[in-house]
């Protein structure tokens, strides 16, 4: 492999958003050089949002970085096994075990978001309030415009599918903890972070940090990507 050669950067969203919430760190990338999309997925089941990542997978060159913000962090792990992923960052984000689903980990440490739910039609949606703990760091617009524009998953989403693969244990991966976050508990953070040995940056960030804290995020991923790229060329 030439020793110009950049990973490609695939962005993995969580739930009450979509491939846009990575807008603000997206065009830096690219500017870069870096080929960089993100994923796309229904929110409708597990199954079918991994199988879309790994869709997605086949669109741009290898080796690839999966970068998972919140639910995010279930479906790269998922989809991590594939041989072209060389790595892995995680932006305050559940990290499953083999066997374990993603409401199993989040009953470890219950957080406050949950009180701001109504499930409806079937579907979990985020009361209007709810942005105080989702995006809490961001101006009073700006939580205007994440509530707008939320999308709700299907209302069993973190009961289905358990994980049948955890890439972490052998492939690098970096965690982006964020310490007043309201929507995944810091202390869940920490305990998956530790457990699956990552390279752990912390920010004083709410759960959006690459809305509110982009540069912050910008920097762990360009140091994974240039950690992945001198492996790759070593």
């Amino acid at each position: 492999m030439s020793s110009q050669r950049k990973p490609a950067i695939v962005f993995c969203h969580g739930i009450w958003a979509d491939g846009s919430c990575f807008s603000k760190i997206i065009p830096p990338l690219q500017k870069d050089g870096y080929e960089v999309i993100s994923v796309q997925y229904g929110l409708d089941s597990f199954e079918e949002d991994v199988a879309t990542v790994r869709r997605t997978l086949n669109r741009v060159g290898s080796p690839v970085i999966l970068v998972g913000h919140s639910y995010g962090g279930a479906t790269i792990t998922a989809s991590g096994v594939d041989e072209r992923v060389a790595g892995l960052v995680y932006i305050a984000a559940v990290a499953p075990d083999v066997g374990e689903t993603v409401q199993e980990q989040l009953d470890k440490y219950p957080s406050d978001i949950f009180t701001r739910v109504q499930v409806a039609d079937g579907r979990a949606w985020m009361l209007p309030n709810g942005t105080e703990f989702f995006a809490g760091d961001l101006s009073e617009e700006d939580q205007k415009l994440v509530w707008a524009t939320h999308y709700a998953p299907v209302a069993d989403l973190f009961q289905q599918q358990k994980i049948a693969s955890t890439p972490w244990k052998s492939k690098p991966s970096w965690y982006i903890l964020t310490t007043q976050d309201h929507t995944v508990n810091p202390d869940l953070q920490r305990w998956v972070s530790k457990r699956m040995k990552a390279t752990v940056v912390e920010i004083d960030s709410s759960h959006v940090p690459m809305l509110s804290q982009p540069d912050l995020v910008l920097d762990v991923i360009r140091k994974a990507a240039r950690a992945i790229q001198d492996n790759m060329t070593a």
